[in-house]
């Protein structure tokens, strides 16, 4: 101390506090949140993409039997066998359909020159394929 000053005590100095500072956690706390929104987010974009470029096989033999050649009645016949049993187990009616599709097609398989559709297997085919829908 300096010689020439009285010893005054100071009163409205006051001790040293520990106060609690939380700002940090809250940056970590913050930081989680974004980085769980991010990965929230490009999962759904992941899984929007994956569907997008999902394959159909419903749609896929759905669009060929709309575009079988029904000229060539032998040919036909096995791609209306194969392609039309994607959808037989839809529905009772489907199965009701198809079964009715298959006897008239049994006709036009198996042997080597078959004659080309009748009308009556004609309606058969187009019946069946109005209620294949995707």
């Amino acid at each position: 101390m300096q010689k020439n000053m009285p010893n005054i005590p100071i009163h409205d100095i006051k001790p040293i506090l520990d106060i609690s500072e939380y700002s940090f956690y809250y940056f970590i706390v913050f930081c989680l949140f974004v980085l769980l929104s991010v990965f929230v987010l490009l999962y759904f974009i992941y899984r929007y993409i994956k569907n997008k470029k999902r394959f159909d096989m419903r749609k896929y033999h759905s669009e060929i039997l709309k575009d079988i050649d029904l000229n060539d009645s032998k040919k036909a016949a096995y791609e209306l066998t194969f392609y039309g049993a994607t959808f037989r187990n839809d529905s009772p009616k489907h199965q009701q359909l198809y079964a009715d599709m298959l006897k008239e097609l049994q006709n036009f398989k198996y042997k080597k020159v078959v004659e080309g559709f009748d009308n009556k297997t004609l309606k058969s085919i187009s019946a069946y394929k109005e209620v294949c829908n995707v």
